[in-house]
């Protein structure tokens, strides 16, 4: 295993521990509901937006028990996304992370409650008192977790994609769909990240963000190349969903070649933010090409 793979698999352990404290409470007001949000947010998962927020935040020097409750917030959010992406009216998958998704296995009206609970979870757990935190800092970051997830951000992208179903859409509408359904999710982590350090000067803080907008670009073209080329035992969701759903992509745009050069350059653009920062950017660094090299 790789530095960097080591690296987020400490992370994916630690904030899966820290959810579980999270969600896995002692007498809940619904053991169903409770088992509900469990299995969707704690089954497995890549937790990059949590490694996000731990590998910017360590890099300028704020410390992990900072950095957790921002990591569990963020993957809070996502997992609940999740959740309502495969439901019927969504994308109507039955299959997630190598599991059954949340309303096969157990059905629809838990699922969406499960959805519900974990995205108020997330504002619950970034709007307690954090330790190395002003309230000021903490308000902020809830006002940018709130505006990464719904209507600015990941909601919107999510209605735009819908909408494009079955129409081809052209390059810029197709990145404006995945700058707001993927991208603000991610932007939103290294944005956490960089505000546990309350001096971080506004320019350093830009280019992170810089970083953070091609990366999340690259994310999604990177998924979008792996729905062609993988297979459903290493995605661990259905291969050829993007197809099935008449989905517009950047490889059904650009073509397979054109859009792994695509990925490429997004990459370039991330490594040359870092390249102006005054710290230590190996980790950012190599997770950025992990981003355009993973199998899944």
């Amino acid at each position: 295993m790789t530095p960097l793979l080591e690296t987020i698999t400490y992370y994916q352990q630690r904030v899966n521990n820290n959810l579980s404290q999270y969600i896995k409470v002692e007498n809940p007001t619904s053991s169903k509901l409770n088992e509900a949000m469990a299995y969707g947010a704690l089954l497995g998962g890549k937790r990059i937006r949590p490694f996000l927020v731990y590998a910017v935040g360590e890099m300028l020097g704020s410390s992990k028990l900072t950095l957790d409750p921002l990591a569990c917030a963020i993957e809070s959010v996502h997992a609940y996304s999740l959740i309502h992406d495969d439901l019927p009216a969504m994308d109507d998958d039955a299959l997630r992370r190598g599991q059954k998704t949340c309303h096969i296995q157990f059905d629809e009206a838990a699922a969406i409650l499960a959805g519900d609970a974990l995205q108020t979870l997330a504002f619950e757990i970034i709007s307690q008192p954090i330790d190395g935190l002003s309230a000021n800092t903490q308000l902020k970051m809830v006002n940018i977790l709130a505006k990464a997830s719904g209507e600015a951000g990941m909601c919107g992208g999510q209605s735009l994609d819908l909408e494009a179903e079955n129409k081809q859409v052209g390059l810029s509408s197709l990145e404006k769909i995945h700058a707001a359904k993927t991208g603000a999710l991610i932007e939103a982590a290294v944005t956490l990240g960089a505000l546990s350090n309350e001096q971080l000067p506004p320019q350093h803080l830009l280019l992170l963000q810089q970083f953070s907008s091609s990366i999340g670009l690259a994310f999604q073209v990177q998924d979008d190349i792996l729905d062609i080329i993988s297979d459903t035992e290493t995605l661990g969701k259905p291969q050829g969903s993007d197809i099935a759903h008449q989905k517009s992509t950047y490889p059904a745009l650009l073509g397979l070649e054109q859009a792994i050069a695509k990925a490429t350059s997004l990459c370039e653009e991330a490594l040359h933010a870092l390249t102006q920062l005054p710290y230590n950017t190996q980790l950012l660094e190599s997770f950025a090409l992990y981003i355009i090299k993973r199998d899944r």
